[in-house]
């Protein structure tokens, strides 16, 4: 069985392996971030986390919307409609202008909201500078978003690790002279980090889309460009498929951002932990990432081919890979769960709640990672509408009540929020996992 399986493992892996450098990039810069505050306080440490977790609601709109491109273009590919591929391309650009215009606007006037959301004054006054920041950078971010999805639609994901990892050593550059105020530069602490963060993501999509010209395939669809028409056919057609697949990061990311809020009403140290147990969680799950993001291209080609038997071991192949891989993960914060924090913050206070909160993640890390190569497996079969029913009630229906009643009810404290984080992934990776399963079935039945 297993050799059955090989020639998928290693096709996969060729294509997941930039993916998940890329993936492992962008979330080494956030982890070295939080480490890099936390060097600054506490109370600085608690501001980036509430700042970043409302953040990441209106920027994960725009990714799950262009997310929806990488599946048609895949599709378009594996039939070999060159047009077909070109015409997507040029309709999402269009739409893109409306939408990022839209969530930048949107981004920056809920910055008139934070003080009322419940957080301590000082943390309040910290975060809503350096998220103004981080709303500003929304801007370069979703093109650099944008240009990316279509690299991977084309099974390019080369570049885009490189203008990632680039943009990368420049973040942490102007991390260290901005925070700390080295090499002449006024010291700003965490609004520092924010700076750097916008200038790194200015460069982001410049960089990409140089390297995209590089790329003969690559350059041949641009130059098809001129010969197609934006239709507000095409881009509703794009928005249908991204908008579930936006709906679903949606809900999902406010479970956990609105788990955040709560941790902060439990004061700045739980929210300082929860930063660092949320960064190491995310770093192995934007790992796992990266694998679902090769099945989405994976999977889709197949479906263009109409080759089902493949894609069907394509799918399977993709779920062996990351529940090791998350297993593996699980092991490692249950035995490092006090030697891990300590990378981010001297406070022995925030240490503690941490490595309490890596020992939730620690049993969480096998739904997590099997919710996430599942989703990566149904946008290639262009099954979106589902998920996302599936994210509201794992998330909203179980996961917050959870959260609530083990914090405040039952006095379980910051772990009593995180348990409802694993009652959450637990209910979407096995309803998932059952989708995934009747999809296959109704594609047997049509062999």
């Amino acid at each position: 069985m297993f050799r059955s399986y090989l020639p998928f493992y290693k096709r996969l892996l060729k294509l997941a392996i930039p993916l998940v450098l890329t993936q492992a990039g962008q979330m080494t810069v956030q982890l070295i971030d939080i480490a890099m505050v936390g060097r600054v306080g506490t109370t600085e440490m608690a501001a980036a986390s509430f700042a970043n977790n409302i953040y990441i609601l209106v920027m994960i709109f725009g990714l799950g919307i262009f997310i929806g491109i990488t599946p048609m273009i895949g599709n378009a590919l594996g039939a070999k409609s060159d047009l077909k591929v070109a015409e997507i391309m040029k309709n999402g650009f269009a739409l893109s202008t409306i939408l990022i215009l839209f969530l930048t606007t949107l981004s920056w006037s809920i910055s008139w909201l934070m003080p009322y959301m419940g957080q301590t004054k000082e943390v309040a006054e910290l975060a809503i500078p350096f998220y103004r920041l981080l709303s500003v950078s929304l801007i370069p971010f979703l093109i650099f978003i944008l240009l990316k999805q279509i690299g991977e639609g084309l099974g390019n994901t080369i570049w885009a690790m490189v203008a990632t990892i680039t943009a990368n050593l420049v973040n942490i550059f102007f991390n260290v002279v901005l925070i700390f105020g080295k090499l002449g530069f006024p010291e700003l602490g965490l609004l520092g980090s924010g700076y750097a963060t916008l200038i790194a993501r200015l460069i982001m999509p410049i960089l990409l889309f140089l390297c995209f010209l590089r790329v003969k395939s690559i350059r041949h669809y641009f130059r098809l460009l001129p010969k197609v028409k934006t239709s507000v056919l095409m881009q509703k057609k794009i928005f249908t498929i991204g908008f579930p697949i936006a709906g679903q990061l949606l809900v999902e990311v406010s479970a956990f951002a609105f788990g955040a809020i709560m941790l902060g009403w439990l004061g700045d140290v739980p929210l300082a932990a929860h930063q660092v147990a949320m960064g190491l969680a995310s770093f192995t799950f934007m790992i796992a990432n990266g694998v679902s993001m090769a099945s989405t291209i994976r999977v889709s080609y197949q479906l263009g081919q109409r080759d089902f038997k493949s894609m069907e071991k394509v799918s399977l192949s993709a779920v062996h890979l990351v529940l090791v891989y998350m297993a593996m993960c699980g092991i490692g914060f249950l035995f490092l769960r006090f030697q891990l924090p300590r990378l981010f913050t001297s406070d022995q206070a925030v240490i503690d709640v941490a490595a309490s909160l890596l020992l939730v993640a620690a049993v969480f890390q096998l739904f997590d990672g099997l919710q996430v190569v599942c989703l990566g497996i149904l946008r290639g079969f262009a099954d979106v509408k589902a998920p996302m029913v599936i994210a509201a009630i794992s998330y909203v229906v179980i996961g917050l009540p959870v959260s609530y009643i083990c914090a405040f009810l039952l006095n379980q404290g910051p772990e009593g929020i995180w348990y409802g984080f694993v009652a959450g992934l637990i209910s979407a990776g096995v309803l998932l996992a059952f989708r995934i399963r009747k999809k296959i079935r109704e594609v047997e039945s049509i062999l």
